[in-house]
């Protein structure tokens, strides 16, 4: 596989940013999780907001689509607000699939991404 993540906490700003690309695999997906754990010990949590740049994602199997959404909707990590960026349409669908909670919202602008969550 060719997963690759980066995680990246901004106390500052309450929020964790992160870049996402290639294609996942079980272990994967539990490897982000645990970095991101990680990460949010750097922001006051819950409540922290995150961007999540996915434009570098393959489309993913079913099965980690949905590893990925028990990941982002566990209590410990659950965030206030999550933006994501999208590249594609497809990818779009994806993420959309991972949650239908309030407080998500899809952009193909970091900026707009940005200052939605920070509104």
């Amino acid at each position: 596989m060719d997963a690759r993540y980066d995680i990246r906490a901004d106390p500052a700003q309450g929020m964790i940013h992160i870049r996402m690309g290639g294609f996942f695999s079980e272990a994967d997906v539990q490897s982000f999780a645990a970095s991101y754990r990680a990460e949010l010990r750097h922001v006051a949590h819950p409540g922290q907001l995150t961007l999540v740049d996915i434009r570098d994602m393959k489309i993913q199997a079913q099965d980690i689509v949905a590893a990925f959404g028990a990941v982002m909707a566990s209590p410990d990590i659950r965030s206030r607000k999550l933006a994501f960026l999208c590249g594609s349409t497809l990818a779009r669908l994806q993420a959309q699939r991972l949650t239908d909670r309030d407080g998500v919202a899809f952009f193909d602008d970091m900026a707009a991404a940005e200052a939605w969550l920070l509104a």
